[in-house]
């Protein structure tokens, strides 16, 4: 059987609680797992000293890649060998999350080989996260890995792993196809994903309506919400069935509409395409009724981030309305334009929504080479004097 483990009282206070504690779980691996055992050791005197333990002992990775891999050291490594490299693994999810069982075998297997056994189905960025390999087994690891049809994620100051919500694979709403919108943009920018360029991270988050299942609004550099540019469809005689049913149209639907574009009178919907901003609550409370409009593709969103340098951020429009049908020629031209700007005069880790509002938005704007628009102002101006450039034609000058 396998050694005893570290004693870890502070530890086993979190095995008290209603709901399943991660430390049961590191126990059950600790029984077969060294590199688990000892995690648990440093872990419990990290709450003694109310320290981590994890220091940056210098860059470690896969040959030919910058990123994939996240090098994590102990500083308590006499005492705790097993653990003095504990390198995180991040591997590229597949589309929406649909995995095999076969597929879920293969990457278990592989792991307990050469890894601690622990992981993270999925980690912020999306990726399916392996934690815990020692230097040396990382090269035979990726090996086994690339050869089951896997391959390393996004780490570091490069295009991260994208995610995407699965779309039309389980969703009414979805106006475009989110996993194959992921799948190009994945296989599009393999150079952007493993060998870093940037001034920092970038991610791009993909959902196929408003509701944002991936919170990418909130989260991603680059969001892409599905939406729609003509009116909403409704079916009059399912409106009608919901009443009918007892469901309250006027207070659930009509008086939480936030413009106020909706009017309905007992028998008949009608709204306001014009002044509907395409929320999608009254779709979420009668889906048979109504639905999104035939004319469908995606808004895009620029500068979405957590807490970091300048604290969090959501993302600004930059584009109202963009069809998101494949080779996605337009999609790219607009990535790259950000990152060519953003790249080549953004500060070190500097994320792209912390170098717009460094620079300003009107510069960003025609640096990238668009025409601004309205849904781009985050918030009316503070300073109430217009400064206005004058062009001289040539020939004009007298």
């Amino acid at each position: 059987m396998s050694a005893e483990l570290h004693k870890t009282p502070l530890l086993d206070e979190l095995e008290k609680g209603e709901w399943p504690s991660f430390v049961t779980q590191m126990k059950q691996m600790a029984k077969k797992n060294p590199m688990a055992r000892d995690l648990l050791g440093q872990l419990e005197q990290s709450y003694v000293d109310k320290i981590t333990h994890w220091k940056h002992g210098g860059l470690v990775g896969i040959q030919g890649y910058g990123a994939g891999i996240i090098g994590r050291y102990s500083n308590l490594g006499d005492k705790f060998p097993a653990v003095a490299a504990f390198h995180t693994v991040r591997l590229h999810q597949p589309a929406g999350w649909f995995y095999t069982t076969k597929a879920l075998t293969d990457v278990c297997d592989i792991w307990d080989k050469y890894g601690s056994g622990m992981l993270n189905m999925h980690g912020s960025t999306g990726d399916f996260v392996l934690l815990g390999a020692t230097t040396d087994n990382l090269e035979p690891l990726f090996t086994d890995y690339l050869k089951a049809g896997w391959d390393l994620g996004g780490s570091s100051s490069d295009m991260r792993t994208p995610s995407c919500c699965n779309g039309m694979a389980r969703c009414d709403n979805a106006c475009f196809d989110t996993m194959e919108l992921f799948h190009d943009v994945s296989m599009s920018y393999q150079d952007e994903l493993h060998r870093p360029a940037f001034p920092y991270k970038f991610k791009i988050k993909i959902a196929g309506c408003p509701n944002d299942c991936v919170a990418s609004i909130a989260r991603s550099d680059l969001a892409v919400i599905g939406t729609w540019k003509d009116d909403i469809q409704i079916d009059q005689a399912e409106m009608k069935a919901y009443a009918d049913a007892g469901v309250d149209i006027a207070g659930e639907v009509i008086e939480l509409c936030p413009t106020q574009c909706m009017a309905w009178d007992g028998s008949t919907l009608k709204v306001n395409n014009a002044q509907c901003n395409r929320c999608i609550h009254c779709i979420n409370v009668l889906p048979k009724a109504l639905s999104p409009g035939k004319e469908r593709g995606a808004t895009l969103l620029v500068g979405g981030k957590a807490p970091i340098l300048e604290g969090a951020q959501l993302a600004s429009v930059f584009v109202p309305f963009m069809k998101m049908e494949a080779p996605y020629t337009e999609f790219k031209e607009f990535v790259e334009k950000l990152w060519d700007v953003w790249g080549e005069n953004g500060n070190n880790r500097e994320r792209i929504g912390e170098f717009i509002l460094r620079v300003g938005l009107g510069n960003f704007v025609e640096a990238i080479e668009m025409e601004p628009d309205p849904n781009m102002v985050l918030h009316p101006r503070e300073n109430p004097y217009i400064f206005y450039e004058e062009y001289i034609e040539e020939g004009d000058e007298e």
